[in-house]
């Protein structure tokens, strides 16, 4: 059935990315029953789109199932190259790390999720490892906070309403009351902290990356260890350089965003 009123739009194409994003984190394979019933498909549906994934580079079968291939990497690598701030983002990022001791990366939202698309990392034990494409719940950490504070009411209840597909459970499960609060507080202040919301030992304080017109596009924030940084650290002393990051990045963003294209011949 179409999911979409669009004529234009190809179910075909979104049940193979259905088929794709069924894969979970830890979860290295799975079976044609376990996918069917992941994505709601037909056995025989689910079948055919394995078979023109695998053809095409993206699964493997084996004893054990299907799995994803490194060739996934390919959808977000490309994304990530096509948007060049994160590799404008990265010195300022390498800054922040030297002067504050702690991981810093820059997340966007998807839906009710971060995704990771910048870090630099300092070698500490942490309750959940982060790389660039890794999925936490929005809410629970400072990056998300930061990006659900920008929405407007409409933009927010939508947001809200997907499900997440981190895989993680957090120890903070606000009702919306408490979350229009947290959001509202966010909003005046201009940053977001967060203290072991989404697991203990993290917390960590984030800022609102703009675009030339005053819009967030992502957030960058400092993460640090319970048992090492105090809040009041954070606040006092990281914000600051944190806050100067985000401005820095902003104006990358902007003057990149204004730069003149080249046409075909490259006389533009």
């Amino acid at each position: 059935m179409r999911r979409d009123g669009n004529p234009e739009f190809i179910e075909a194409l979104a049940r193979g990315l259905d088929v794709l994003r069924c894969f979970r984190p830890g979860t290295e394979s799975m079976t044609l029953s376990e996918i069917a019933t992941a994505t709601g498909l037909a056995r025989p549906t689910a079948r055919r789109i394995l078979i023109t994934l695998e053809q095409l580079g993206y699964v493997r079968s084996g004893e054990r199932g299907f799995s994803l291939t490194p060739r996934v990497l390919d959808l977000g690598t490309a994304y990530v190259g096509s948007k060049n701030l994160w590799e404008l983002a990265r010195p300022h990022l390498r800054e922040l790390v030297v002067q504050t001791g702690e991981s810093c990366s820059i997340a966007q939202l998807d839906g009710s999720d971060i995704v990771y698309v910048a870090r630099v990392a300092v070698p500490k034990l942490v309750a959940l490892a982060v790389t660039v494409g890794t999925r936490f719940p929005a809410l629970q950490t400072s990056l998300g906070k930061v990006l659900l504070a920008a929405l407007s009411r409409e933009e927010l209840d939508k947001a809200l309403a997907e499900p997440g597909r981190s895989g993680v459970t957090p120890r903070w499960t606000p009702g919306r009351d408490e979350v229009d609060a947290v959001l509202r507080d966010v909003r005046a202040k201009g940053w977001a902290v967060t203290d072991q919301d989404l697991a203990l030992g993290i917390r960590s304080v984030a800022a609102p990356v703009r675009d030339g017109d005053g819009n967030v596009v992502a957030a960058v924030n400092v993460n640090a260890h319970a048992a090492e940084t105090t809040v009041e650290t954070l606040v006092e002393h990281h914000l600051p350089l944190l806050l100067r990051t985000a401005s820095a990045i902003s104006a990358d963003w902007a003057a990149w965003r204004a730069r003149p294209l080249e046409t075909v011949d490259g006389t533009g």
